[in-house]
């Protein structure tokens, strides 16, 4: 192959890199639901997850699962997002001691991470402690973040009990922030999202 053909070949090669990098960033994300009221949009996320290996031991047959939600400020005006967790447990309905716990990793979550395992989680931290945070989003921008749900049972050998929907979604209404995973939870309220001035 002449030094031309060789020229040539590297060149197609790097275009259809390059095309194919380029159609592959383009992909939209599938949201499991995604809203838009008064300016805000908020996404959320399929789930991921798996056995739950944590330090825990005074439960059974522990898995969890990842969301991760993502809230735009579609305004001109900068947002206050306050997002919180107890760390009480959730019982599950018609599933006899089984119950769920959700909290807010500190890890941070971005767009890049939504093909990992998890979602990018690499350690899953302290379930008896409530979690939350506020963050400031401003005009035109958006802020992403985990929400985690841990479930366990109360007794051994139990496991085939259903655990609920894997389903879930961060829902505003007017400046209050509810959490559904239904049918387990059903408008928990976890926070709000308001204009600063």
């Amino acid at each position: 192959m002449s030094k031309r053909d060789n020229n040539l070949l590297l060149v197609a090669i790097l275009f259809f890199i390059g095309i194919s990098s380029t159609l592959k960033a383009q992909t939209p994300t599938k949201w499991y639901s995604e809203t838009t009221a008064n300016g805000i949009t908020i996404q959320n996320s399929y789930p991921k997850g798996g056995p739950y290996k944590g330090s825990v031991k005074q439960h059974y047959n522990y898995s969890y699962l990842v969301f991760f939600s993502r809230v735009i400020n579609n305004t001109n005006k900068p947002l206050e997002l306050n997002l919180s967790f107890t760390a009480d447990a959730i019982a599950i309905p018609n599933s006899p001691d089984t119950f769920v716990k959700l909290f807010l990793p500190s890890e941070v979550m971005t767009m890049d991470k939504q093909r990992l395992f998890s979602y990018g989680i690499t350690e899953l931290k302290s379930l008896e402690k409530a979690t939350g945070f506020n963050k400031t989003i401003p005009p035109k921008k958006d802020a992403l973040f985990y929400i985690v749900a841990v479930f366990y049972q109360t007794k051994p050998n139990i496991t085939q009990q259903d655990r609920g929907g894997n389903r879930s979604e961060l829902l505003l209404k007017g400046n209050k922030l509810y959490y559904n995973m239904l049918p387990q939870i059903e408008m928990l309220p976890c926070g709000s999202i308001n204009f600063k001035k």
